[in-house]
């Protein structure tokens, strides 16, 4: 693959076009079906994301053009930097200049937030594969997006419920000092609350911190049975170092409410045994998710695929199924039609998009295994529980979404 790079503010990667038979294009359709993946490329979420969705998109259009075809793919990929005015810029370009039909991952809850605005304002479709914060499908959402993976309410439900089935009932949150630890320490408190459990504190870090050791210290001070970290990529994997070798684990549980198997690879499993996190998607979980890893694995340097990269596959696929259907990419009808049946899918089970625009599935709580247990690199999970989706995301009625009540 070559990449391109883009001046400065811009940092966007152009990947050439790939897929599909040479057919006509359809009424109402462009000639290319062009797809961006916005994401983190070089900063602390380009392992969870970065190239690797890129990868990710491309299997997703070459397996649209085996199986059904009809539509030419091309898949455009940018680095965000992590800045909201700069994802901003890069989608604007995209869809004035480039014709981009749709942007997808995202993967920062900031920069996100300011793709959903622009997407709708240009009536094309906002595929947020990897945006956490829960407002997106909440006070925010909109008729053009839909939010797949995961989201801070899922993951922070998901693990309070866990903690809480422990007796695990009193929390320290060390939390980003943006969008996502806001959203991920709400979300996960008002489940712990409503099932009796107490915040006993919460400190915040700016994103891309490396010293951990006076949140660690103010956290294990604090007494609570569980320490949640509620950030995420390189920073989650230095405060799991950094509170191993400090014995934290000792006397109080760590909790990863966004973990992603490369956090955990990154850690090492001699710091990261027996922390507890929830995850949307493993590698190993079945036949069909083995299968697709190995086909990732041999397009990607042997890496497997994160929750986020197997979240990118599968909604570019769903997208470019909706988009034929609907013989449009006017994002309104293409999310309508992604919202019209149940979306068989072979890595996340059954998909139901709601008229919020949230896609939910079944989610999962795993241990990281200790060294004795694995049995490769990638081995690092040993399952607790899967939680049905309409368990494990926001009811509906619940996230202050406008278009619910219309």
């Amino acid at each position: 693959m070559k990449w391109i790079a883009r001046a400065a503010v811009m940092a966007a990667l152009l990947v050439p076009g790939i897929i599909a038979p040479g057919m006509a294009a359809q009424a109402g359709l462009p000639d290319t079906v062009k797809i961006g993946i916005l994401n983190d490329m070089n900063g602390p979420f380009a392992d969870q994301s970065g190239k690797g969705s890129v990868v990710a998109a491309e299997l997703a259009a070459e397996d649209f053009a085996a199986r059904e075809g009809g539509l030419k793919v091309q898949i455009l990929s940018a680095d965000h930097q992590n800045k909201p005015d700069v994802g901003s810029e890069i989608v604007r370009t995209w869809v004035d200049r480039d014709g981009v039909a749709a942007v997808a991952d995202a993967v920062n809850s900031a920069v996100g937030l300011a793709v959903n605005q622009i997407m709708a304002e240009k009536h094309r479709t906002f595929v947020a594969t990897n945006v956490g914060t829960s407002d997106l499908t909440g006070k925010f959402c909109k008729p053009t997006t839909v939010q797949w993976t995961m989201d801070t309410y899922a993951l922070g439900s998901t693990i309070a419920r866990a903690m809480m089935a422990q007796h695990k009932d009193t929390w320290y949150f060390i939390r980003f000092d943006y969008a996502l630890g806001a959203a991920l320490e709400r979300d996960a408190t008002a489940t712990l609350t409503g099932l009796g459990g107490k915040v006993l504190g919460s400190v915040r870090h700016p994103l891309g911190t490396t010293d951990f050791s006076s949140y660690l210290l103010q956290a294990q001070s604090s007494g609570a049975k569980v320490i949640a970290l509620a950030d995420t990529g390189t920073d989650l994997a230095n405060a799991v170092k950094q509170a191993a070798e400090f014995g934290v684990t000792k006397k109080q549980t760590l909790a990863g409410l966004f973990t992603q198997i490369v956090d955990v690879d990154a850690i090492g499993l001699k710091a990261a045994q027996g922390l507890t996190v929830t995850e949307a998607f493993y590698w190993d979980l079945n036949d069909a998710t083995r299968a697709f890893s190995r086909r990732f694995a041999q397009r990607f340097g042997g890496r497997v695929p994160t929750a986020n990269q197997a979240g990118v596959y599968s909604s570019v696929l769903a997208y470019l199924h909706a988009v034929k259907a609907a013989g449009t990419i006017e994002g309104e009808a293409v999310v309508a039609e992604m919202r019209k049946h149940p979306i068989q899918d072979a890595l996340f089970g059954t998909v139901v998009v709601r008229k919020d625009g949230r896609a939910v599935h079944d989610m999962y709580t795993f241990a990281v295994k200790t060294p004795a247990e694995s049995k490769s690199r990638w081995d690092v999970y040993r399952l607790l529980a899967r939680v049905p989706g309409d368990e494990a995301f926001r009811p509906l009625d619940k996230g202050g979404c406008p278009l619910v009540t219309k």
